[in-house]
């Protein structure tokens, strides 16, 4: 097997098909880059395999459309650091250059050297695009005494004008007393420029007593949230197993590692269906007018448990999501309900 990419997606890949015992060649620009993102996942998301010492935190979230939420869910904090360790690539042979070209079995390398194998799997990512849809965030570690993580919080304290695209802070425990702060665009075409998530970051967390004062250790993020397509031979992002409506990636790519090390599709009809649903999830957010967003997580953190799970997690689940969905668009606010019926059509919002 030919793995071409080893961040979170073709690392974890590359680990369980070597576990296997395959033979497995891994071809990077920078292979031995070391992760800087933080990373979390739903505790139910996660395989057996994977070591408990990759977790830095769990918790109980909370989230805030205008009021707040109980999630019954236990959340969990990766240490980076050690996720990227824990994924070692015993008797895998990496090579430190660039793919040029994929053509079924072979791989071409910048460096001119044709690899061959009886498998390539393509996990280098997507590419930004201008017409693709982004997330976007800026966020800052305090060392704070243990708080609250607040999967998301609309609330309106970040300084921005009523009809400026939204942004929601997200809160959480990174481990040793610190805590990141993170302004962020859940979707946006164009998504919310990260200069402009920092002066919201700053002005909210000014509002709740909290002063940033520079020397912080920062975190920027940015990628795209459309262009992958449910395939074999593809993995991660580009692959489609980043959810179009959240961008949560990591938990289903090590999920599906060893399936796809198997040799096992991962994109059942059912999978690629709700891959569908959440795709209408994302035109749904995109359409919305920014004074309905805050009202619509309302709507979607009163689902039953279930429901949500369903939605943010039951990848091959179809009628949970299905239900989900119908149940999200029949609470909604009826102002919202044409907005979102248009939208999961494919039609312009017209609002």
């Amino acid at each position: 097997m030919i793995v071409c990419g080893l961040g979170p997606a073709g690392r974890a890949l590359a680990h369980r098909a070597a576990v296997r015992g395959l033979t497995v060649t891994a071809v990077d620009p920078a292979p031995t880059r070391r992760w800087s993102a933080t990373y979390a996942a739903w505790a139910d998301e996660l395989p057996d395999w994977l070591a408990p010492t990759v977790i830095a935190a769990t918790t109980q979230p909370l989230a805030w459309g205008t009021r707040p939420f109980a999630i019954s869910r236990s959340y969990q904090v990766f240490d980076t650091g050690a996720l990227q360790n824990s994924l070692t690539l015993p008797e895998v042979e990496v090579l430190t250059d660039r793919v040029t070209e994929i053509d079924r079995q072979h791989v071409r390398l910048h460096s001119g050297r044709v690899l061959t194998a009886d498998r390539v799997v393509d996990a280098r990512g997507l590419a930004r695009s201008a017409r693709r849809a982004e997330q976007t965030a800026y966020g800052v570690v305090l060392h704070r005494d243990r708080e609250q993580t607040v999967f998301m919080d609309w609330r309106s304290d970040n300084g921005a004008a009523a009809d400026e695209p939204p942004s929601f802070l997200y809160t959480v425990g990174l481990g040793g007393g610190r805590m990141l702060y993170e302004e962020t665009c859940l979707a946006g075409r164009p998504a919310i420029p990260a200069a402009r998530l920092r002066q919201r970051l700053e002005f909210r967390l000014r509002q709740r007593g909290m002063t940033v004062q520079g020397t912080e250790t920062v975190e920027r993020v940015r990628f795209p949230l459309e262009g992958g397509r449910p395939r074999d031979g593809v993995f991660g992002a580009a692959g489609a197993l980043g959810h179009p409506a959240t961008g949560y990636s990591v938990a289903t790519a090590l999920a599906c590692a060893d399936p796809v090390a198997s040799g096992r599709t991962v994109w059942p009809m059912s999978a690629r269906l709700v891959h569908t649903l959440r795709t209408a999830g994302l035109r749904a957010l995109l359409a919305l007018p920014p004074q309905q967003i805050p009202q619509f997580f309302d709507t979607f953190f009163e689902l039953p448990a279930p429901l949500q799970r369903a939605y943010l997690s039951g990848r091959t689940d179809l009628r949970a999501t299905a239900t989900a969905m119908t149940t999200l668009f029949r609470e909604a606010p009826p102002p919202a309900r044409r907005i979102l019926a248009r939208a999961a059509m494919g039609l312009p919002s017209g609002h």
